[in-house]
C-alpha cells in the first residue's frame, strides 16, 4: 500500500467541503502572534466541540443554535475516518456521517467551523478513528514515518515510542498539510516541536501558561475539558461550572485568542463506536449541552455570561498589550489599555481556599477564592467566575407515546411481534477454524464482532478424587482483555473483566466437571478497541493462559491444547429494529 489511501480520503473530504464553501462567503484567514485575522479583522473566538456522528441529524440544528445562544462563535469537530470508509474505497457520507450537511448547518447559523481531519483522532472513539483494516495492510505502522499515514493530533507525548521516525513524521505531516493550500491555518495539538508552518496548540484543564511553538503564533486552546468521559464501573466525572469558567477567564487574561470546549455537547457513542476500552455508550462528558441536547444548567448559563463578558472586553484585548500587576500574594491583575480610553482588566485570586479584598485603581474589589473578575471598562465588574447567577435545572425523563413502525396506529402495540433468539453456547455448525494454542482476539475478528468463542474439551476419569469427595476443581484463566464468560458443559461458571485503566484480567472460579467428556467454552469479548497510546494498534485482546487446578495430576495446562474458534452467532443474523422514532429538532429542548 502507498500514500494514496489517506490522500484519496482527505481529497474526497476537501472536494465535498469545497463544493460547499465555493457557494458561500469565502473568508481570508491569516494570523499573527496575537490572534487569527479573518478578512482583515482580528477575532477572539470561542469554540464548541460537537461531533456530528455522536448525535442524530435531527438534533444538529438545535445543538448548533443552543451553542450560538450560549455565546459560541465556532463549532469544532473531528472527521472520523473509520466511520466514512468502512472498507477500502467504500465511502459513507450519509445519516450521522453526513459531514457536508453538518457543516452547512453551521454555516447557515452564521458561525465558523474548525475541522480536525486526523487521521488519528483519539476522542475515546473506537481505534482512535482509524479504520481497523488499515492495520492489516502489510508494512503499515500507525503514527510514524510510514507511507500510509498522515497529519497528526496529540502526538507530542507519544513521540518517544517511535524513535527517529517520529520527528521526520511530524515534519513531513506539517509540510504535506500546508502544501494543500486550503486557505486556512493548520494546527497540531500538544506538539511543542511542531514546524513553524503550523500552530502548536494546548489541550488540558488549564492552558493560561501555555506558549506555542513559535513566538509568531497565537495562543490557541483546542481542548478545555468541562467534564470527562466515563468508563464502565467508574464514578461519574464532575467539574464545577466555576472551575471551568475560571480556566477560560485565565486563558483570555493571559493573552489567549481561540478557545474550544471539548466537549460542548458530548452526545452518544452509537453502535460499536466506543473506544477505550470500556468507554460507556454515553459520551455526555458533563458538557454544557447534555447528551440529549438540553442546556446543562447552571454550567451552560454560567459560561454564557462569561462569554458575554469576554466579548465586551474583546476590543481592548486585541488592540493593546497587557500589563501585569501584583495585587498581593496569589493576587494579580492584567490590564489591557490602549491609551485612548479603551481599557479592560482581569483581577485574579489564585488562592483556592481564601477570599481576598484587593485595591485596583483606588477602588476596592472582593475576589472569592480561585476566581477571576472581568472588568470590560477597567472599573465595573460584570462577571466573576466563582459567582454563579444562572438557574440550576434537573432533567427528568417523561414517558412518550411512540407508535411502532410494524403495527398500525389504530391497534397500537398489540399487534407488535417479537422474535426471540436463543444462542448456542460454544461451537455450532461448522467451526471457523481449529488451532493448537491461542489466537489474538482482535487479529481474529478484525473488529467485525466483539465476540469470539474459544472451545476445547477434556476427559475426566472416574477415579478423580474430586468426584468422590464432591469437591470442585478450579478454573484459572488469564486474558489480555477485555471480558469473559466461562461455560462448562453448557452451564455458566462465572465471568470476569478488566476495567477502563487496566484491560488484562484473571479469572479464578470453582467449576463443575463430570466423569467423561467435558466441554469448556470461553466467550471472549472486546469492549471497544484501544483509541490512543504509543503503538496502540498493536495492543491485543483474548486468552493467554487456561489451567485447571485440583485434579489427580495436579494442574492441567490447556493453553496449548487444540482449541476450536467461532465468532458469535447473533452478529450474523439480519435483525430488524421493531420501532422507528422520528426526532424532531424542535423537540430538542423538551423535558
Amino acid at each position: 500500500m502507498n500514500m494514496n489511501t489517506f490522500f484519496f480520503f482527505t481529497s474526497l473530504v476537501f472536494c465535498l467541503l469545497a463544493s460547499l464553501f465555493s457557494s458561500c462567503f469565502a473568508g481570508n484567514v491569516t494570523y499573527d502572534r496575537r490572534s487569527l485575522i479573518i478578512d482583515g479583522q482580528r477575532k477572539l473566538l470561542i469554540s464548541a466541540a460537537i461531533h456530528y456522528p455522536r448525535s442524530v441529524p435531527g438534533m444538529w440544528p438545535g445543538l448548533v443554535q443552543t451553542a450560538k445562544e450560549g455565546g459560541v462563535d465556532v463549532i469544532e469537530s473531528y472527521v472520523f475516518w473509520n466511520g466514512h470508509e468502512l472498507s477500502p474505497g467504500k465511502y459513507n457520507f450519509e445519516g450521522r456521517y453526513d459531514l457536508v450537511k453538518f457543516v452547512k448547518i453551521v454555516q447557515q447559523a452564521g458561525m465558523y467551523m474548525i475541522l480536525r481531519i486526523g487521521p488519528f483522532v483519539a476522542a475515546e472513539w473506537n481505534f482512535g478513528g482509524v479504520p481497523v483494516w488499515l492495520h492489516y495492510v502489510p508494512g503499515t505502522v500507525f503514527r510514524t514515518d510510514n507511507e500510509p499515514f498522515k497529519v497528526e493530533n496529540e502526538y507530542g507525548y507519544y513521540e518517544k515510542f517511535y524513535g527517529d521516525g517520529a520527528k521526520r513524521y511530524v515534519t513531513w505531516a506539517a509540510k504535506m498539510a500546508v502544501s494543500q493550500n486550503i486557505g486556512v491555518p493548520w494546527i497540531m495539538c500538544q506538539q511543542s516541536d511542531a514546524p513553524d508552518s503550523v500552530i502548536s496548540t494546548c489541550n488540558g484543564f488549564y492552558c493560561d501558561q501555555f506558549t506555542s511553538n513559535s513566538p509568531n503564533n497565537p495562543k490557541i486552546w483546542t481542548e478545555n475539558w468541562p467534564g470527562w468521559f466515563k468508563t464502565f464501573g467508574a464514578r461519574d466525572p464532575h467539574r464545577p461550572a466555576e472551575d471551568v469558567a475560571f480556566s477560560v477567564a485565565r486563558f483570555f487574561q493571559k493573552g489567549g485568542s481561540v478557545h474550544n470546549y471539548y466537549m460542548y455537547h458530548g452526545g452518544t457513542n452509537f453502535g460499536r463506536t466506543s473506544g477505550g476500552p470500556f468507554i460507556t455508550t454515553s459520551y455526555d462528558y458533563e458538557a454544557p449541552i447534555d447528551e440529549y441536547g438540553l442546556p446543562r444548567l447552571p454550567k451552560w448559563g454560567h459560561l454564557k455570561e462569561l462569554h458575554r463578558a469576554i466579548k465586551l472586553s474583546e476590543h481592548a484585548l486585541l488592540k493593546s498589550e497587557p500589563t501585569t500587576l501584583s495585587l498581593g500574594p496569589s493576587l494579580e491583575a492584567d490590564v489591557y489599555d490602549d491609551g485612548s480610553g479603551v481599557c479592560a482588566a482581569f483581577l485574579a485570586n489564585l488562592d483556592d481556599k481564601t477570599d481576598k479584598n484587593v485595591v485596583f485603581r483606588n477602588v476596592s474589589y472582593h475576589l472569592p477564592a480561585w476566581s477571576v473578575s472581568i472588568l470590560p471598562d477597567c472599573k465595573n465588574v460584570v462577571f466573576n467566575t466563582a459567582e454563579v447567577g444562572s438557574l440550576t435545572s434537573v432533567v427528568e425523563m417523561a414517558p412518550e407515546e411512540l407508535q411502532p413502525s410494524v403495527a398500525s396506529a389504530s391497534k397500537g402495540l398489540k399487534d407488535l411481534k417479537w422474535d426471540i433468539f436463543v444462542e448456542n453456547t460454544g461451537i455450532w455448525g461448522v467451526a471457523d477454524f481449529i488451532k493448537n494454542g491461542f489466537v489474538d482476539h482482535i487479529n481474529t475478528t478484525k473488529d467485525t464482532t466483539d465476540y469470539l468463542w474459544y472451545t476445547t474439551s477434556i476427559i475426566i476419569s472416574e477415579n478423580e478424587e474430586f468426584l468422590k469427595k464432591a469437591s470442585r476443581p478450579v478454573l484459572l484463566i488469564e486474558s489480555k482483555g477485555h471480558a469473559l464468560h466461562a461455560f462448562v458443559n453448557q452451564k455458566l461458571q462465572g465471568s470476569a473483566s478488566g476495567n477502563g485503566s487496566h484491560s488484562p484480567f484473571k479469572f479464578k472460579n470453582p467449576i463443575s466437571l463430570k466423569a467423561g467428556k467435558n466441554e469448556i467454552a470461553l466467550l471472549s469479548m472486546t469492549v471497544g478497541l484501544q483509541n490512543a497510546g504509543g503503538l496502540y494498534e498493536w495492543v491485543g485482546a483474548g486468552l493467554t493462559s487456561v489451567k485447571i487446578e485440583g485434579i489427580n495430576n495436579g494442574t492441567l495446562d490447556l493453553s496449548m491444547s487444540k482449541w476450536t474458534y467461532k465468532t458469535r452467532e447473533f452478529e450474523d443474523l439480519d435483525l430488524e429494529v421493531g420501532f422507528e422514532v422520528n426526532f424532531d429538532s424542535n423537540d430538542s429542548k423538551k423535558t
